[in-house]
């Protein structure tokens, strides 16, 4: 290949060329595993429940729990992805780049003396060149003088002295020609000495660097794909754990367990109703009524009254979607759920009075320490604050009594409350109907005033005007607008709904200038946010828009 020096000069170019687009390969390799692993852990995220929410509540089933741990298993996934990207990028991109930094600086080095050698060969050839000519022209020269000097000495009109000048330039032109061939004859050995060891040492010995150089490369493209297919290699096992844990979440799915828990959340307590009595109207008779979830359970042998016959068709009066907040002390809820719902706030109250609790400790400890140091603080200084958290505990104590003593209710262990108490909490309120005024009659004392016979009536009542609501044809409000949540707003007073920063709800009443707007989630969830909380899209042809 000593003639071929240009052409492996175009091939290690190529080879270098080659490398160079194996390695945006990889690149390319490595964004696209950063964005698959970005994309996972965005869809995790976004299935995942947000916290205090009523998604949180729905994760206690074991498909909701199971659903919960893919999403944690392809987080770990996605996790994996962006260690094949990482090793890819440090073993493979970051050590190829180095090296064909490395390899053009060897091969520009390579090539340089190979043209350095071919150029002082060429440099020989133009000094044997030179000589040759010059020992030709010497020659001819001497030629030249050898015929004019016979030519003088032939001629017998020419004086001595002319002869003996021909015959000195001949001799000089012919030691002349003679150094010229002895300059010749060297130039030309040396030439040949300098083109041997260029063609069988020099040009060889550069041939055989830029040969390892290239085969360097190869082995080393070939390491690479090694690399690349054993990086992908080393997260198999850690991959086949998440699925297989996600395996084992599926397993755990426990399809009795979930509609248990499902029928502890939903039962209501009320037992079915009673057979209808059949009704003959043929004999004036007085009409019965039957047993229902109304009827006292314990068969004191009291019916309770019709409400002006609406009650027809209508046997479950406890079924009624919550529109709002309802009463405080959940009289809304059917027994079972009110249970719960009370037990679940007077869990609440009582943290709330060890938190206060807790810091009026600790402000206790404060103050006896600057009793003991005054130099370290005023005394007096959280005094102001002892009082607020002793007022505060106060109240929150008063709460838990009053919960505790609706929850006692609930569980039976105190009788039921009077028509007085009823009134106090808002779960009464008085029926103008004949039918009801005329069953309440039954109930009266002479003096005209009630009286409350405990013994046979310790079931709660059912409220009446819950009763009535049940057959109210009310339509939710109408939609006016959405509205998209700018902030998260904790909604824990009554009447107020929780948001969480971004959401989109709908808007079914305008702020009427108490900073308030009503909005709803969906057909259960309603209630008020603060209306900077919000950045409200009315509809045009809403009404009142």
């Amino acid at each position: 290949l000593q003639d071929q020096f240009d052409n492996l000069e175009k091939h290690t170019q190529w080879g270098i060329d080659v490398l160079e687009k194996y390695i945006k390969f990889v690149k390319e390799r490595t964004e696209i595993e950063l964005s698959y692993a970005k994309q996972l852990r965005n869809l995790s995220k976004k299935y995942q429940p947000k916290k205090n929410s009523k998604e949180e509540e729905e994760y206690r089933y074991t498909s909701t729990r199971a659903f919960l741990a893919t999403l944690n298993e392809m987080n770990d996934y996605a996790g994996q992805h962006e260690v094949i990207s990482e090793n890819m990028t440090s073993l493979i991109t970051g050590e190829l780049t180095r090296y064909v930094q490395e390899l053009k600086q060897e091969r520009k080095s390579h090539f340089h003396d190979g043209r350095k050698a071919q150029q002082h060969l060429e440099t020989c050839w133009k000094q044997l060149e030179a000589s040759k000519r010059r020992f030709e022209r010497d020659c001819k020269e001497a030629d030249r003088a050898q015929q004019y000097f016979e030519k003088m000495d032939a001629d017998i009109n020419v004086t001595k002295a002319d002869v003996e000048k021909a015959r000195q330039q001949a001799q000089l032109r012919h030691q002349m020609a003679e150094d010229s061939k002895a300059e010749y004859s060297s130039t030309l050995q040396k030439f040949n000495s300098e083109q041997h060891d260029h063609y069988y040492t020099h040009i060889p010995n550069i041939f055989q660097k830029i040969q390892d150089m290239e085969e360097r490369r190869i082995v080393r493209i070939g390491e690479s794909m090694k690399t690349f297919a054993e990086v992908d290699r080393q997260v198999i096992p850690i991959i086949g754990k998440c699925l297989d844990e996600i395996t084992k979440a599926a397993e755990s799915i426990d399809h009795k367990n979930d509609s248990q828990l499902v029928i502890e959340a939903f039962k209501s307590g009320f037992e079915p109703p009673g057979d209808i009595e059949f009704e003959d109207f043929t004999q004036p008779m007085k009409r019965t009524i039957s047993e229902s979830s109304l009827s006292n359970s314990r068969g004191d042998g009291k019916s309770e009254p019709k409400f002006g016959g609406k009650s027809k068709g209508k046997l479950w009066p406890f079924i009624k979607k919550n529109k709002g907040a309802g009463p405080e002390d959940f009289s809304n809820l059917p027994p079972e759920q009110r249970r719960k719902k009370l037990q679940q706030k007077v869990d609440e109250l009582n943290k709330d009075i060890q938190k206060e609790m807790d810091q009026r400790d600790a402000l206790t400890k404060m103050k006896d320490v600057y009793i003991k140091n005054p130099q370290m603080g005023d005394a007096a200084s959280v005094d102001h604050r002892l009082a607020e958290l002793g007022q505060n505990i106060e109240k929150l104590r008063l709460e838990v009594q009053k919960f505790e003593g609706w929850l006692a209710e609930v569980e039976g262990r105190l009788p039921a409350r009077t028509e007085q108490a009823r009134r106090q909490s808002g779960l009464y309120e008085a029926q103008n109907t004949s039918t009801v005024n005329s069953c309440a009659q039954d109930r009266e004392s002479p003096d005209g005033s009630y009286t409350e016979e405990q013994s046979q009536e310790t079931e709660m009542k059912v409220p009446a005007t819950d009763f009535d609501d049940e057959f109210d044809d009310e339509e939710p409000l109408p939609t006016i607008g959405t509205c998209k949540a700018l902030y998260t707003f904790e909604g824990q007073n009554e009447g107020t709904i929780s948001v969480a920063e971004g959401e989109m709800l709908y808007v079914i009443e305008e702020d009427k200038g108490d900073g308030w707007t009503r909005i709803r989630r969906n057909e259960d969830e309603e209630g008020y946010v603060p209306t900077s909380y919000v950045e409200v899209y009315l509809d045009k042809n809403a009404k009142g828009a």
